[in-house]
C-alpha cells in the first residue's frame, strides 16, 4: 500500500522517522520528502508546517507526487475534553474546524460543501477498534483544528461549542482530511495529546512533552500500519 505520512514540525518528524530508518530523500517543488518503507508498506514522510494553508499545499503535493492510496496526519495535539490525558494516543474518528463558518445559513465549523465531522478511512477506523482493546492509552474522538496554539480554558470552551464531541485540538488535521476529500484519497489522523489547555502551564506541558513522554506512542502509528491492506 502506499501511504504518505504527514508531520508540522521537525520534533514531530524526528520521532517518526525512526520508525523509517533505512531511507532516501527526495526533493519536490523545493520541499525534503523522506521515503522509504515501514513493513509491507511503500511511505513518503513529510514536514508540512503548522497551519492551515501550509498543511494543504503539502498534502496536495504528496496526492499529486505520489499518488498515495492513504494520506496519515501524525503528530501532537492538544487536550480538549478533561478525560483525555497526556501521552494519549487519539485516532480521529472525526475532524472538524473550530475557527470556520461561512455566514448565515451555514453550521459553524463546516468548510463549504463539507459535514461538519469529515470522516477518515474506514479499514483504518476497523484497525483502530482493534488495537483499543489491547493498548489503554488509544482513544478514538473527534479533532478540531484552527489556526491558533490553544492555551486556555476559555479557548477550549469556545472550540468545544463549535465542536461539541472535541476530544482534542490542533492545527492542520480538517484542512488535511478537507484536501484529501477533494482528492478523493482516504486519510486518517493519529496524534499524540501533548498538554491540555487550560489544565495548569501548558506551555510547560508542551515543552516537557518532548523530554518526558516516551517515544513508544508513536509506534502506535507503526502497529496500526502493520494491519492495514
Amino acid at each position: 500500500m502506499r501511504i504518505s505520512i504527514i508531520a508540522a514540525m521537525d520534533k514531530e518528524l524526528s520521532l517518526l522517522l525512526a520508525l523509517m530508518p533505512d531511507h532516501k530523500v527526495d526533493v519536490v517543488e523545493g520541499q525534503e520528502i523522506y521515503m522509504g518503507k515501514i513493513g509491507p508498506h511503500e511511505v513518503s514522510l513529510s514536514r508540512c508546517g503548522i497551519g492551515k494553508v501550509n498543511s494543504a499545499i503539502n498534502a496536495y503535493r504528496v496526492i499529486r507526487h505520489f499518488s498515495p492510496e492513504l494520506v496519515i496526519n501524525s503528530g501532537v495535539a492538544g487536550g480538549a475534553d478533561p478525560a483525555v490525558k497526556i501521552g494519549t494516543v487519539l485516532i480521529a474518528d472525526g475532524v472538524c474546524y473550530h475557527d470556520v463558518w461561512c455566514g448565515p445559513g451555514t453550521v459553524a465549523g463546516e468548510a463549504d460543501g463539507f459535514p461538519l465531522y469529515m470522516e477518515p478511512y474506514k479499514e483504518g477506523m476497523d484497525v483502530a477498534a482493534m488495537l483499543k482493546q489491547t493498548h489503554p492509552e488509544i482513544l478514538t474522538g473527534k479533532i478540531a483544528s484552527g489556526d491558533r496554539f490553544i492555551s486556555r480554558a476559555d479557548e477550549v470552551a469556545r472550540i468545544r461549542e463549535v465542536c461539541p464531541e472535541a476530544k482534542a485540538c490542533d492545527m492542520e488535521s480538517a484542512s488535511i482530511a478537507q484536501t484529501c476529500m477533494m482528492e478523493k484519497v482516504p486519510f486518517m489522523v493519529v496524534r499524540v495529546v501533548s498538554d491540555t489547555p487550560g489544565a495548569g502551564d501548558n506551555l510547560d506541558q508542551y515543552r516537557n512533552f518532548w523530554t518526558d513522554a516516551p517515544k513508544r506512542t508513536f509506534a502506535v502509528l507503526e502497529e496500526l500500519l502493520s494491519h492495514l491492506g
